[in-house]
């Protein structure tokens, strides 16, 4: 199906607020109705226009529908038992198959019965055993490797002294003493002696064995390769167990037996994906919080199967999958941590994972072009979340720059090509608020935000002014022409705007632009600087958006406020031919994010906004914003290819405003010394070592010191060593700047919850 059209805000929101179960009713936030006919969750309204250039106008705040109704699937064949990924025709109306997840190997039943443990934050817990706080008193190799060597030459003299009768022959009475004397050079006398020999033979073996530590020798050696040959797994679960996943235990507890058995089936026929999984399990979720819901989800599950309440745009995967994920534990894989001295013992060798909990506190990643920012974070990242949406967990919004390689469209449920004619969807600009002066404040942020010197603050209120009386005077919000008009005070179009005002009786408002009137020209007036700025998106190739429902606009804005669905949406940015404007764009969707996600009356599902370039995109207001997602269930990710993008006042708060940092390779050291800052430093162990000459007292100990400094050249010495802690610097900016090998970063993560993993060193191969 051609996801390039979106799906509505027809999910009607439940106390959990992500789906509407199949035959549920209710109106979504901001008085968006909801479409389709019931036993869909989602369904949209039949003959809905496809993508393309037409479009069609949407009220602000409202989430476009998609291309038409997902097409039918016929009934499913009974399927043979295959692992996800495996290759080979599939028959039709099957779900698309996962690239990577679940685990590319084991079937979804054996996906699902894998135990996950956490252990920290940033943990991938698929399957992890959790390894020793500290790391265990190991004797260095060679130190072993010689006392074996010489525990095996001792016990093969001790052996031949024996044997050769050269220390008599005491170790032969147990054999005379228990042989009788009728078996004297009978076959049966060699067969004992034999017996003894091989006795004596293994005693010595064992004891200058466990003398020479041969067993932990051989451990030391085979252990990598038992390793590679057997790694070590956790118990899985047990099929028919109370807590057997694929039973759906909760579903026959609940009296469900038949829908239970319809979902079992699909799983063993190879007809439910870990999307469909995840994505019924949050539906029950939703039941359970609303037991109305539950006729309609049992009616739905006994129809579709693994189909039953889909996503508005009926996909149930995405078109490919470039990362690792595992939609059980909401992860992506990442990388794995380094097992080096660098790292803590604990996390050495174990697999790095992002999710919701770490993400909501935000992820901030420097990192110059070249170093994998988008290949290795940006798309894995958003990949997840985009299945996550698809499981009605998320809401996922990515700003890139035009051609970035983020997934393919069909991956999105709307994609908003600003300055592109052939976009099929506009971006609202004042993010659907319907309130002057917040539509006011958001647009000076993104306006004149970066500008030093001048006051936001005045700046609002100078377009709150404006943009106030236009409002009352038409029902709407000015066009970028008419705000560009209303700054520069064009005599007609503020002629125009007065005599509607007056003929609403609309005083109040007529004296709003009295006031502008007045400060227009003052030298502490803002508006020239707002009328530049508003001339960047001005230009022919933005005619044809930020449209607000003038005229014979046919354009289908894109509002933040469509948070609460779970929608995928991708904003390309024009940065080759406006750059200014990008960025003006930029901080105008950051500020819409901030203030949608916390105006939010239903946060269940978790909102992301991911910024493939960041720069020159904060201000003091949204660096404020960023600090209160946390609280709101939600979270951004911002890339720069140094912190020298953010202004010079805001670098601080902004490692302080996040949870998560991250130091790609190949940084500065400047920007090295902001990071560890942010990390500070730990009580370590130092050894100081001193050495000092021995001299000697007797005649023939200093001919023997004489003769070995003419041997190898040094003195004789003896080594003292002091240890004590200290406290140093987790990372220092030179480390950062040098040590870190390429396709390798230092990740420090928080959760939500508080809990801290200190920086890692992980190699970015996922």
């Amino acid at each position: 199906m051609d996801t390039d059209g979106t799906h509505g805000a027809e999910g009607a929101q439940g106390a959990h607020g992500a789906y509407e179960t199949p035959g549920g009713h209710g109106t979504p936030a901001h008085g968006t109705p909801a479409h389709g006919t019931p036993g869909a969750y989602g369904a949209p309204a039949s003959g809905a226009p496809g993508p393309g250039p037409a479009r069609e106008a949407l009220r602000p705040g409202q989430v476009p529908r998609p291309a038409g109704p997902p097409p039918a699937l016929p009934p499913l064949p009974p399927l043979p038992k295959e692992r996800p990924g495996a290759d080979g025709p599939r028959p039709a109306g099957s779900p698309p198959r996962p690239a990577h997840a679940p685990g590319g190997g084991p079937t979804l039943a054996d996906w699902l019965r894998t135990p996950r443990r956490a252990d920290g934050p940033g943990l991938w817990t698929y399957g992890h055993v959790p390894r020793a706080a500290v790391a265990p008193e190991l004797t260095p190799l060679r130190q072993l490797i010689s006392g074996a060597l010489i525990s095996l030459l001792a016990g093969l003299l001790l052996w031949s002294l024996l044997w050769n009768g050269y220390l008599g022959g005491f170790w032969l009475w147990p054999l005379y003493a228990f042989t009788p004397d009728a078996w004297n050079h009978d076959s049966f006398s060699v067969a004992a002696a034999y017996v003894w020999y091989g006795l004596v033979m293994l005693a010595l073996v064992i004891g200058f064995g466990r003398l020479g530590r041969w067993p932990e020798l051989l451990r030391r050696l085979l252990r990598p390769a038992a390793r590679a040959a057997h790694p070590s797994a956790p118990a899985r679960i047990e099929p028919g167990s109370a807590e057997d996943p694929v039973g759906w235990q909760q579903l026959r507890a609940a009296g469900l037996a038949e829908a239970a058995e319809r979902l079992g089936a699909d799983i063993a026929a190879g007809r439910m994906n870990d999307v469909d999984y995840t994505r019924i399990r949050r539906a029950w979720e939703s039941v359970r919080a609303d037991p109305s819901r539950l006729r309609a989800f049992a009616e739905a599950v006994h129809t579709k199967g693994a189909g039953a309440c889909v996503h508005p745009s009926g996909a149930r995967d995405l078109p490919v999958r470039a990362a690792r994920h595992d939609l059980l534990a909401r992860q992506v894989l990442l990388g794995t941590v380094e097992d080096g001295p660098r790292n803590p013992y604990p996390r050495r060798g174990t697999c790095l994972a992002l999710d919701p909990a770490v993400l909501g506190t935000s992820l901030l990643a420097v990192g110059p072009s070249g170093t994998g920012k988008t290949r290795r974070l940006v798309r894995p990242v958003v990949e997840s979340l985009a299945l996550q949406a698809l499981a009605g967990q998320a809401a996922v919004i990515v700003v890139a720059a035009a051609g970035a390689q983020l997934g393919p469209d069909a991956a999105y449920d709307v994609v908003v090509r600003i300055g592109d004619p052939g976009s099929a969807y506009d971006l609202d600009l004042y993010g659907g608020t319907t309130d002057p002066d917040e539509a006011a404040t958001l647009l000076a942020d993104a306006f004149v935000g970066d500008v030093a010197g001048l006051d936001v603050r005045r700046a609002a209120t100078a377009l709150a002014q404006l943009i106030g009386p236009f409002r009352a005077a038409y029902g709407r919000f000015p066009a970028v022409p008419e705000l560009r008009e209303l700054l520069d005070q064009v005599p007609a179009t503020l002629a125009a705007l007065r005599a509607r005002l007056e003929s609403a009786g609309q005083y109040p408002m007529l004296r709003e632009l009295d006031a502008r009137e007045r400060q227009h020209g003052s030298t502490a007036d803002p508006g020239p600087a707002l009328a530049d700025r508003v001339a960047l998106l001005d230009r022919p190739a933005f005619a044809s958006f930020f449209d607000v429902g003038a005229g014979d606009a046919t354009g289908r804005p894109f509002s933040l406020r469509s948070l609460e669905h779970p929608v995928r949406v991708r904003i390309d940015l024009p940065e080759r031919g406006h750059a200014d404007a990008s960025r003006m764009l930029a901080r105008l969707l950051l500020a819409q994010f901030t203030a949608a996600a916390t105006l939010r009356t239903d946060r269940s599902l978790f909102a992301f906004l991911a910024f493939d370039d960041a720069s020159h995109t904060l201000t003091p207001e949204t660096v404020r914003g960023v600090q209160r997602l946390r609280s709101a269930h939600a979270g951004v990710l911002l890339t720069l290819r140094t912190l020298d993008d953010v202004p010079e006042p805001l670098r601080t708060p902004l490692l302080g405003a996040v949870g998560c940092r991250m130091a790609f390779s190949g940084v500065t050291t400047w920007d090295g010394k902001r990071f560890a800052e942010a990390w500070g430093t730990e009580w370590v162990e130092a050894r100081d070592v001193t050495s000092r000459t021995v001299f000697a007292d007797q005649p023939l100990t200093r001919a023997i010191h004489a003769f070995r400094k003419l041997v190898t050249g040094k003195a004789v010495t003896t080594d003292a060593v002091t240890v004590r802690q200290v406290e140093r610097e987790r990372w220092s900016a030179s480390d950062l700047a040098h040590s870190v090998p390429p396709g390798h970063a230092v990740l420090s993560l928080t959760s939500v919850d508080g809990e801290r993993a200190a920086p890692l060193l992980v190699s970015l191969a996922g």
